[in-house]
């Protein structure tokens, strides 16, 4: 299974890397970060597509393309 780390200080909280997901596997965290923003962070366990919002066992699929159009570079993608 593919994981991604995304540095939460960096985020700027765009919402460019949520919008890509074809897993919905990226949020919105309620904390905030250093920058005074709610960050996005990795969430393998719960999906934000409505129709997979019950299932636990969504992987990431390493496709990258959340690393692609962070403008910050704050994701980083392990396969």
């Amino acid at each position: 299974m593919a994981k991604i780390i995304i540095e939460r200080d960096k985020c700027k909280g765009c919402l460019l890397c949520v919008s890509v997901c074809p897993k919905g596997l990226i949020i919105v965290d309620k904390d905030l970060n250093q920058k005074g923003v709610n960050p996005v962070k990795f969430s393998p366990l719960v999906s934000r597509i409505p129709s997979k919002a019950r299932q636990v066992n969504d992987e990431c699929l390493g496709c990258s393309l959340c690393a692609i159009m962070c403008p910050d570079c704050c994701i980083e993608v392990y396969k």
